[in-house]
């Protein structure tokens, strides 16, 4: 039997995740205790305490459906970002956040602007909604705004923005794109996806959410799972004008967030200093790592977010070198990036286990 599917799902490749630390296990014999997992720019301090406790403490309660519209995380939110609780939508996890966009606004005869090299979500979730990909040439590895503003087509929708971008790790400074803001047409959404925001230094930092007072068009997209360590309990938001949230709305799944998701997250809002701590590691760790790739003569891309992109020539064998030796990393041919290999910042002692698996496969 031939189940009827339009083409255009049927020709999606779906998107592969970082391998889990139990699959390579599996794979190897390996003792799980023993892998190092740097595929999937999780936080290596793991979950803040405070949200940990929050949500074990509402399992009591885990025969309730959650609280559907998330008023308590959602009035959290309001008071750090000062835009009014309508303004948010709420999402298992930012992807989410990006696939209800897509579902909202994108349809058959229709177009979405994206980077190459950029996330992959962006164009699983085109393809998903029938619309017509328009892939901007990368410059630098990194988007070329003027030639996105000027890809812009008639029937273009939504344009997706990575700032600072998955897998490449590169940032596009707030000048640039509030200029790109102001060229793009009223009735085109940006989707500014700002996962690595936490991550970037005092100096490269901007509030974003100031512009959305004035841009009825900007959906500004942020999660839960990077800096504030809960990848695994799916929560992430948006922050738009009530128009576009209530069209989010519209198609958001009901109970999409879970109670221990939306309990953990407000708990890990509040903990600064956690989030400081996983900042200040990652600096000072992204900057030992590349000083390493420097020593080793391996090309990489300076990176903004939790994660480093270093060329190691066949990444395949690489990869498959570092799996054995039980550092588990993320290859990225499916980025259009086959020579590459990009590296979650891990603790000191995993970067350690990583760069000493790494010397000998790249003989330098």
């Amino acid at each position: 039997m031939t189940i009827p599917a339009a083409d255009y799902i049927r020709a999606i490749a779906p998107y592969q995740p970082g391998m889990p630390i139990s699959e390579l296990a599996r794979r190897y014999g390996l003792d799980e205790s023993s892998i190092v997992k740097l595929a999937s720019n999780e936080n290596p301090f793991g979950m803040p305490e405070g949200a940990r406790a929050a949500a074990i403490a509402c399992l009591a309660e885990g025969a309730r459906y959650p609280d559907g519209n998330g008023f308590d995380l959602k009035q959290a939110l309001s008071a750090v970002f000062d835009v009014p609780p309508d303004w948010i939508t709420l999402g298992n996890g930012s992807n989410d956040i990006l696939e209800i966009a897509a579902r909202a606004l994108l349809h058959p005869g229709v177009s979405a602007v994206y980077s190459a090299h950029a996330f992959a979500v962006y164009p699983l979730a085109t393809q998903a909604s029938g619309a017509r990909s328009i892939v901007v040439p990368a410059r630098r590895y990194g988007h070329d705004l003027d030639a996105m503003a000027a890809a812009i087509a008639p029937d273009t929708r939504v344009v997706f923005i990575a700032n600072p971008n998955n897998p490449t790790g590169t940032f596009v400074p707030a000048g640039r794109i509030e200029a790109f803001l102001d060229r793009v047409p009223k009735d085109v959404v940006v989707v500014l996806d700002e996962a690595y925001n936490e991550y970037l230094d005092e100096a490269d930092r901007f509030d974003s959410t100031r512009w959305l007072a004035g841009r009825p068009n900007l959906l500004v997209s942020r999660t839960f799972s990077k800096a504030y360590g809960l990848a695994s309990l799916r929560v992430g938001y948006g922050l738009a004008q009530p128009e576009l949230t209530d069209l989010l709305n519209r198609v958001r799944q009901p109970f999409n967030v879970s109670t221990p998701a939306l309990v953990a997250a407000e708990a890990a809002l509040a903990d600064r200093d956690f989030v400081a701590r996983a900042r200040a590691n990652n600096r000072s760790e992204l900057d030992r790592l590349e000083g390493e790739f420097r020593t080793m003569g391996i090309e990489f891309l300076p990176s903004f977010g939790n994660f480093s992109l270093l060329r190691v020539g066949d990444a395949a064998a690489v990869y498959e070198g570092l799996l054995r030796a039980g550092v588990i990393v993320r290859p990225v041919a499916g980025y259009g990036l086959p020579e590459w290999l990009r590296v979650s910042v891990g603790l000191p002692a995993e970067n350690d286990r990583f760069l000493a698996a790494l010397r000998p496969l790249v003989g330098r």
